[in-house]
C-alpha cells in the first residue's frame, strides 16, 4: 500500500456558521454543500472537498495544548513573498490577529487562529531545489520580517 496524497481534513467546530464564514469569506475557500445542518464542506477546486467542518455545539471542550491531536492545518496559498503580504494585508483589514511569521527555509508561513482557536498556517513555497537535494532543510524555523 501507498498512500497517494492527504484526502481531506476534517474539523470540529462550535458553531458551523460562524466557522464557514470565516473559511468561506476570510479565506477565500468556496464552500460546494452542507449536510444535515452539521457538516459544511468546502473545496480549494481540484478536489470534491478539502476541507470539512463537524459542528459541535457550543458545550465542546478545548483540548488542552499538551493534548495529543491536531496541531495545525496549513494551506498554501502562493510562491511568493508579494502574495504572502497581500495575505497578511487581507487578514488585518478583517480583523485576523497574526500570531507568528516564520521563515522556514522551504517555506515563508503566517500564523493565525480560525474562531475555534485552531491554528492554521498560510504558507508560500520557496524554490523546491532547497529542499529537493537536502530534505533536512526542512528543519529551518527563522523570524520572518515583511
Amino acid at each position: 500500500m501507498k498512500i497517494q496524497s492527504l484526502g481531506h481534513v476534517v474539523l470540529k467546530v462550535r458553531d458551523l456558521n460562524i466557522s464557514a464564514q470565516f473559511y468561506r469569506d476570510i479565506l477565500g475557500m468556496k464552500e460546494v454543500a452542507r449536510y444535515q445542518g452539521a457538516m459544511a464542506f468546502f473545496s480549494l477546486g481540484n478536489n470534491h472537498h478539502d476541507l470539512g467542518l463537524m459542528q459541535l455545539g457550543t458545550h465542546a471542550q478545548n483540548i488542552e495544548s499538551s493534548a495529543v491531536g491536531l496541531y495545525h492545518v496549513a494551506f498554501k496559498i502562493g510562491d511568493t513573498l508579494d502574495e504572502l503580504r497581500a495575505c497578511k494585508a487581507h487578514l488585518e483589514a478583517n480583523g485576523v490577529s497574526i500570531f507568528g511569521m516564520s521563515d522556514h527555509g522551504v517555506s515563508q508561513s503566517l500564523y493565525i487562529q480560525d474562531p475555534d482557536g485552531i491554528e492554521i498556517e498560510l504558507y508560500v513555497d520557496a524554490d523546491p531545489a532547497i529542499w529537493k537535494d537536502n530534505p533536512g532543510a526542512v528543519m529551518t524555523t527563522k523570524r520572518l520580517h515583511l
